[in-house]
């Protein structure tokens, strides 16, 4: 996957793309559930500046993150809310 970069003015701004290192992405809060082990057995997200979200697993924070859109992040979410997910565990 071919990594875009754009200059604007004197400062050269990467875009965020699904596969990439999760430490390239800086200047993010990672966040995880209050529900994740000791262990760190988790995944975390954050909101990137231009309103995407991104996920990694937290056993390996120097690992790629995926990247998704608001929309898609939110029924992510919401599914989770609804239970939708659950039978995954069984």
């Amino acid at each position: 996957m071919e990594h875009l970069v754009e200059t604007v003015g004197e400062v050269q701004m990467s875009e965020a793309y699904n596969g990439m290192p999760s430490l390239e992405l800086e200047d993010v809060q990672w966040r995880k559930s209050a529900r994740s082990s000791a262990q760190g057995n988790c995944v975390e997200v954050a909101k990137l500046p231009g309103g995407e979200f991104a996920m990694r697993n937290s056993r390996h924070p120097e690992g790629p993150a995926l990247i998704f859109t608001h929309s898609e992040f939110e029924a992510f979410v919401e599914g989770a809310k609804d239970d939708d997910f659950s039978s995954l565990l069984a």
